[in-house]
C-alpha cells in the first residue's frame, strides 16, 4: 500500500466507535501502518472496549453532543467515523429509533470535522442502504452501488446511513471536506460481539454451537427456514478496503464486502464442521430475518482498486469461533483486552 497522500505518520487521526468491533481493529491496523498519533473515541467505558490500544489517546464522549464532537476532532487531519449505535438484524428491527439517532453521530461529527479544518472524512455505511425490492430472492443479483436508489432501504437503520451518505456528499461539495464512504457488507471476525441481543448471525451461530457442545445439548435455534442468503466479509479485508478507499479518489459510496454468496444453514454447515459436530436445528419463523438475499456486487472495487476481498468464509470462521470459544471457557478476569 502506498503512502497516505493526506496525513502524515505523525499527524493526528481520529477513530469513532474505536471501543467497538471494526473501530478496534481499525486502531490497531493503524498503528501497524505507523501511524503514531491516533484518538481512539467511544461512548462506552474503557473495560467494555473490545480493544484497547494504549499508545493511543483513548477517550469516552458521548458523540450524539456537538462539543463532544469538537472535543474528539479538535486537531485531527483524518477522521474515521465508525460510531453507531447498531447491531445484527435482531437489534435494527427492534431499535429503530436508536439506530435513527445515530444520524446525530456523523451530523455533529461533519460540523465538527469542517471547523476543525480536517482534510479527509471516513464515513462507514452499510448494505442496508440498499433498496429492499431488490433483496426479495434467495439468489439475488448481486448489489451495484446504484441500487440503493430509488430509496427503500432497511427501515430505520437503513434509512439513517443513507441520510448521513448524502450528508457526507454534501459537505465535501459545499465546504470542500473530503469524504469517503463505504458500504460494510455483514463484517464479522474475533473481538467483536457474539452474545447480548447485538451480535450478527456468524458470531451469533457460533455461540449457539458452541454453547449446545459445552451443555452436550443435540439442538439450535435457527432465525428463520435458513434458506435466507447472505455474503459475509473477514474483518481483515474490511480493514485493508477501508483504509485503501481512505487513501483513494474514491468520492462516491462503495461497496466494501464479500461476494461469496451462502445460505445461513450452509453458514451453520461450517461451523459445525469447526467443531466436529451435527446439530438439530430448530428454526423459530418468526424471529428477524431482514431482506431474504443480499450480496456485494464489487465489480466497481476492482476497477476502482485492483483489489476485492477474498478470505474465504471457512477460513474467517474457523479464526472466529476460535476465538469465541476461548472467550466462553476462559474466566473473565483472565482475559485480555489490549490490541
Amino acid at each position: 500500500m502506498a503512502e497516505s497522500p493526506v496525513v502524515g505518520r505523525d499527524d493526528l487521526v481520529l477513530v469513532t466507535g474505536a471501543g467497538g468491533f471494526i473501530g478496534g481493529h481499525l486502531v490497531g491496523e493503524l498503528r501497524r501502518r505507523g501511524h503514531r498519533r491516533i484518538r481512539a473515541v467511544d461512548i462506552k467505558p474503557l473495560d467494555e472496549w473490545f480493544q484497547v490500544l494504549p499508545e493511543a489517546d483513548n477517550r469516552i464522549l458521548d458523540l450524539r453532543g456537538r462539543e463532544a464532537c469538537r472535543e474528539a476532532a479538535r486537531g485531527a487531519r483524518q477522521v474515521y467515523n465508525l460510531a453507531a449505535d447498531m447491531g445484527g438484524m435482531g437489534f435494527i428491527e427492534t431499535h429503530k429509533v436508536e439506530c435513527m439517532l445515530s444520524v446525530l453521530i456523523n451530523t455533529h461529527m461533519l460540523m465538527a470535522a469542517h471547523e476543525a479544518g480536517v482534510e479527509r472524512y471516513f464515513y462507514s455505511s452499510s448494505a442496508c442502504v440498499y433498496a429492499a425490492e431488490k433483496q426479495t430472492m434467495t439468489d439475488v443479483t448481486p448489489l451495484k452501488e446504484a441500487d440503493a436508489y430509488p430509496a427503500m432501504p432497511e427501515d430505520g437503520y437503513g434509512w439513517e446511513k443513507l441520510f448521513s451518505e448524502r450528508m457526507c456528499r454534501h459537505f465535501r461539495e459545499d465546504f470542500g471536506l473530503e469524504t469517503r464512504i463505504v458500504r460494510y457488507h455483514n463484517v464479522y471476525g474475533p473481538h467483536g460481539t457474539y452474545e447480548g441481543g447485538r451480535e450478527k448471525a456468524p458470531a451469533a451461530i457460533c455461540r449457539k454451537v458452541i454453547a449446545a457442545t459445552l451443555a452436550g445439548g443435540s439442538e439450535i435455534e435457527v432465525w428463520g427456514d435458513g434458506q435466507q442468503t447472505r455474503s459475509f466479509m473477514y474483518i481483515d479485508d474490511c480493514l485493508f478496503g477501508t483504509y485503501a478507499v481512505m487513501e483513494s479518489d474514491i468520492r462516491d459510496p462503495i461497496n466494501v464486502g464479500s461476494d461469496e454468496l451462502v445460505t445461513i444453514n450452509q453458514l451453520i454447515d461450517i461451523v459445525e464442521e469447526i467443531a466436529g459436530v451435527r446439530l438439530t436445528r430448530r428454526h423459530t419463523l418468526d424471529a428477524p430475518l431482514g431482506v431474504r438475499g443480499r450480496s456485494s456486487d464489487n465489480t466497481r472495487i476492482r476497477r476502482e482498486l485492483g483489489w476485492a476481498p477474498s478470505t474465504r468464509l471457512r477460513y474467517g470462521m474457523d479464526t472466529t469461533y476460535r476465538w469465541i470459544y476461548d472467550q466462553m471457557t476462559t474466566p473473565s478476569e483472565r482475559r485480555r483486552i489490549y490490541a
